[in-house]
């Protein structure tokens, strides 16, 4: 099979299209560009942002996007206040927990579909 060769700004917007995207899968996205989707992830780990529309229209992280681990406190700011630290740390439980609530709540509605497609099969 003969090797394709992709324009710069193609692969900027293949990226762009699947970042930008409601609920896009690489799949999909590769399926109708025409391309591998392995190449569309190396693609999104050249030129993707790390963020991702969900299918929702919310600004979300992409899971193919290796994100940094997020540096200790002591070497992020040296010059934080407690109560600058006490602020961020606040802040960040109040996201985990936000995030736990909505992965909860998605667990429930999966579990209740489960058992509603399970009870209809004939077999």
């Amino acid at each position: 099979m003969a090797r394709k060769n992709y324009s710069d700004e193609f692969r900027r917007q293949a990226v762009d299209l699947y970042e930008s995207t409601p609920g896009a899968t690489v799949r999909g996205i590769a399926d109708d560009l025409g391309v591998e989707r392995g190449t569309l992830r190396h693609w999104l780990g050249l030129y993707g942002t790390g963020k991702k529309t969900a299918a929702d229209g919310t600004p979300t992280s992409s899971p193919l996007k290796a994100q940094a681990p997020p540096a200790p406190s002591a070497s992020a700011a040296p010059d934080e206040t407690d109560g600058q630290r006490i602020a961020r740390l606040e802040a960040r439980v109040s996201e985990l927990e936000a995030e736990r609530t909505k992965l909860t709540t998605e667990r429930e509605i999966l579990r209740s579909a489960a058992k509603y497609f399970a009870g209809e099969t004939n077999w």
